[in-house]
């Protein structure tokens, strides 16, 4: 599945980027319920939110030289913990906000080292042409634990309005025990010898910025990210501006999802037919064609159609710029271009919202659409002369 790694150690890795998304897609939400249950002010719940990005923008390439110094699995083992410890802290501890801020800046912290550990294994193990099936598998597995997430707490919660917050920490508990036990099935040595052959752990950020094709990269992942969360944001108020229901909205949002989680699947497939470089082309033209398009009144089914169109689009979008990302970052730099990218998210998730709400602010939510789309549009500058295959 993923270049020179066994069956076993490739399924660790998917199941290790499948719980670390579930315990981060069961914790958040769970630390909201609790302050909600401490009734703090609201100003409180936007510091709660913003916390989980703090460790991400400040350690991300600090972080990436690491794993390029002391391995993915190291690094995987660390975030493992991080994980592990917030979540007992919260279990045992987390009963004000100050606590709840606290264990959701340690969650986003351990996320982080565990997402550049698995991205690095991916980056430096798998054969070039089969990086981007390999990405397709790996982020294929975190949609499916983002998935998962959610429904635990569903299934805990049951049908009160509440669930019981105690109960969803213990089983983040339990959850980051198998997380941080899976590390070790992947094997210490999965890229030494390509550390020894380049330059493990040299070069700064910002001559690594200056490699051909970094900075393009890293702009096409930040929007495309960027993108997919003002979907999540901005489609209810599209639906109630057109009278949908919120169980509609709910289904056009799963329908999403889906078929981004399909294309990941496709992926390697697809590109070995097609090449690496016109799929990515594509996907954007097919993103930014169903963003433009949602902003047009139309009928609630054909509204679904054009939701299934951005999930494959979307979807495609961020394991292709990964294996761009891979390919483009010199030998030994390869976890800290990675972690650059997902630095680079984070301030894209901020900025680019903020931007394009502004610029729509009197269109409305259809206007916010097709900035998103022009935006998305723009990207598809930023390849040109590039060469991915």
């Amino acid at each position: 599945m993923i270049g020179e790694l066994g069956r076993r150690t490739s399924t660790a890795l998917l199941v290790h980027s499948a719980l670390i998304q579930a315990v981060t897609f069961l914790v958040r939400p769970a630390a909201t319920y609790r302050a909600l249950e401490l009734d703090v002010p609201g100003f409180a719940l936007g510091l709660l939110a913003a916390s989980y990005a703090v460790f991400p923008l400040l350690l991300a390439v600090p972080t990436g030289g690491l794993v390029d110094r002391l391995g993915e699995r190291r690094l995987m083992a660390i975030g493992s913990a991080v994980v592990l410890s917030c979540s007992v802290f919260l279990l045992l501890w987390g009963s004000s906000i100050v606590a709840l801020v606290i264990g959701t800046a340690l969650l986003g912290a351990g996320q982080m080292a565990c997402v550049v550990g698995q991205q690095a294994v991916v980056a430096n193990n798998a054969a070039s042409s089969r990086m981007d099936s390999a990405f397709g598998y790996l982020t294929f597995a975190a949609s499916l634990g983002q998935a998962l997430g959610p429904l635990a707490i569903a299934l805990v919660g049951g049908a009160s309005i509440r669930p019981d917050t105690q109960a969803i920490f213990m089983l983040a508990v339990i959850m980051g025990v198998v997380l941080f036990a899976t590390t070790f099935v992947v094997p210490a040595h999965v890229s030494a010898g390509k550390r020894k052959a380049g330059s493990a752990g040299t070069g700064s950020a910002v001559s690594l910025l200056k490699s051909p094709g970094v900075a393009r990269a890293l702009a096409t992942s930040a929007t495309v990210l960027a993108v997919v969360d003002l979907t999540m944001v901005y489609l209810p108020a599209l639906g109630a501006d057109r009278g949908l229901t919120a169980a509609t909205v709910g289904a056009m949002l799963t329908v999403r999802a889906v078929f981004s989680m399909v294309s990941r699947l496709l992926l390697g497939r697809v590109s070995r037919r097609i090449g690496r470089m016109r799929l990515l082309v594509v996907s954007l033209a097919l993103s930014t064609a169903a963003l433009a398009a949602a902003a047009i009144p139309m009928p609630a089914w054909l509204l679904f159609v054009v939701m299934a169109v951005l999930g494959l689009g979307l979807g495609i979008g961020q394991p292709l710029t990964m294996s761009w990302l891979s390919a483009q970052a010199p030998a030994g730099q390869r976890g800290r271009a990675l972690a650059l990218r997902l630095a680079g998210n984070r301030v894209g998730q901020v900025v680019l919202p903020s931007a394009i709400g502004v610029v729509a602010a009197g269109l409305g939510a259809g206007g916010v659409f097709l900035a998103s789309a022009v935006v998305v549009g723009g990207t598809l500058l930023l390849l040109r002369g590039v060469q991915l295959d």
